[in-house]
């Protein structure tokens, strides 16, 4: 069966005068003026009308967490709470409405301290004065620290004589522990944590992806798989649910039970499931003041953040990816990690071709642009800290050092392949709000963040599309209109190149479409 799109508008990425476009079999088959693309139609052929709407490259994830987001669909969320108490309510209402047994595990995210009324992170005490009898945990908006309850202390054998973990800390005031765990240490415990049912998240993936589809995006990225992972994904590729392509980024300390399980999947898809490569973390987050910096936090006379790896370590890690020809993304925010990246690769750097990736990137010194660019290295900004954190970041750093996050433009000036992502659940996968926050760089408080380091709407799509096709080494199959590419497409209410700044965080996706095939549908679209 054969589709031509007629009567839009077209955005390609590629170059030429578009009035239709023909696919088949999955496959773009043919682009041009509408009067030649019409010679194609035959019995087998259906018109599809755009009526004045875009279309476009389905958007590509160039980093998330799809198992965080379906986690985090069965977590209470706190993202709307503001002070203690409503953590409170939000925590007793969860309880209820789930029918949580006493002794039973309570699970909550996206509490975020820099937008609580006291500026603190909740500790055990406020949690076990609604919830003593449940093992609790809150954890960070960031996703790099959270807070326990006694119970949920006392079950992890967290006490007085518990020693910090290497790359992260256990709060403690005169000893006690708090109930606060940053990093490594976060992590950690996290684990211990028993799992969901299968039944509970098998149904917590299939929201999530319709999640992203409902915002375009038809490849999305496991951003870290540890092993306790596998046995969920292999029940989730016997369940065959899969409609988006999903890429996975292994723990590298355990690669090879992941090569075990998955032998059929490494770098290549299998049932809509592939492991891309490895992914580390050298650092923390900016807003959490644990990104590892250069230079002093403001207002501190030596506190920089700190690394979670030592640099033997991540040469190692570097070593081997290169070694077993596998991408590798780095969790760096501040610049000194990115400092221990890059000096990592380029001890490697006349070896394979795996085009890795810095993840983040906010603090990424402007000296450091060029090394990116001579050693073929991809930086994938969160570039929508600009408005979500922008104003905390210069309360953290001052105004001149936060003013270049996520330096776009200075990337582009080097002509260097940038991505953009959201590290979903951290924030929604809503990619025209990305693209409003590369063209804008405007805080919450309304502070432009250097109109410098600015770009184009068409230069900011490209990051989430065929950019994103390149860092997952598919540019031959994904992120452009072109023909023999699959038609991965989305159908949008308005032209992002022909509408005000603040109108792209507004725009619609109408349609996502997938190989040809339709996975959401809104009800404005008929054939």
């Amino acid at each position: 069966m054969k589709k031509i799109f007629y009567n839009g508008d077209f955005i390609t990425l590629e170059n030429g005068q578009v009035e239709a476009i023909l696919i088949e079999d999955k496959i773009i088959r043919k682009t041009g003026l509408k009067k030649d693309v019409f010679k194609e139609i035959d019995d087998d052929t259906i018109l599809v009308d755009l009526r004045g709407h875009t279309l476009m490259p389905a958007f590509i994830d160039a980093h998330s967490h799809f198992t965080s987001v379906a986690n985090n669909l069965l977590k209470a969320n706190l993202e709307e709470c503001v002070t203690f108490e409503e953590i409170k309510d939000k925590l007793l209402e969860f309880k209820k409405d789930n029918n949580i047994k006493d002794g039973e595990w309570i699970l909550a995210c996206n509490y975020d301290h820099n937008n609580l009324i006291e500026k603190e992170h909740p500790t055990k005490e406020i949690i076990d004065q609604v919830l003593p009898n449940n093992p609790v945990l809150l954890q960070h908006r960031s996703g790099h620290m959270g807070v326990f309850n006694s119970k949920g202390l006392e079950i992890l054998n967290i006490d007085e004589n518990t020693q910090d973990i290497e790359g992260g800390t256990i709060g403690k005031v005169n000893g006690i522990p708090t109930g606060y765990l940053e990093e490594n240490a976060f992590i950690n415990y996290q684990m211990k944590i028993p799992m969901p049912s299968f039944a509970d998240l098998i149904d917590a993936y299939k929201k999530a992806q319709d999640i992203y589809l409902v915002n375009g995006i038809t490849t999305v990225q496991e951003g870290m798989t540890y092993p306790e992972m596998i046995p969920l994904y292999q029940q989730l590729l016997k369940a065959d649910i899969l409609k988006v392509d999903l890429v996975s980024y292994i723990d590298i300390n355990s690669k090879d039970k992941f090569f075990n399980a998955f032998k059929d999947h490494i770098k290549k898809y299998k049932n809509n499931f592939k492991i891309g490569g490895y992914k580390i973390f050298l650092d923390g987050s900016p807003q959490g003041r644990t990104a590892w910096m250069r230079q002093p936090y403001k207002d501190s006379f030596d506190y920089c953040g700190y690394g979670t790896l030592t640099d033997e370590e991540v040469f190692k890690m570097v070593e081997t990816a290169y070694r077993d020809n596998l991408q590798i993304l780095a969790h760096c925010n501040g610049d000194m990690a990115a400092r221990q990246y890059i000096k990592a690769i380029e001890k490697e750097k006349n070896n394979n071709q795996i085009r890795p990736v810095i993840i983040h990137a906010q603090l990424l010194g402007l000296d450091q642009i060029k090394k990116l660019k001579e050693l073929d290295i991809i930086p994938s900004f969160f570039i929508a800290h600009t408005y979500y954190w922008g104003d905390i970041h210069i309360k953290n750093f001052g105004f001149e050092r936060a003013k270049n996050i996520s330096p776009v433009k200075s990337a582009l000036k080097e002509k260097i392949k940038y991505t953009f992502h959201q590290d979903s659940p951290v924030i929604k996968p809503n990619m025209f709000e990305t693209i409003w926050c590369a063209v804008s760089r405007i805080t919450k408080d309304g502070v432009v963040l250097n109109e410098d380091q600015k770009i184009s709407v068409l230069d900011a799509i490209k990051g989430v599309t065929i950019n994103a096709a390149y860092q997952y080494f598919e540019e031959d199959k994904k992120g452009s209109l072109k023909v023999g590419k699959l038609a991965n497409l989305i159908i949008v209410d308005k032209n992002p190149l022909k509408i005000k700044i603040d109108d792209l965080k507004n725009i619609q996706i109408l349609e996502t479409i997938k190989e040809g095939k339709t996975l959401f549908k809104s009800n404005y679209i008929e054939e």
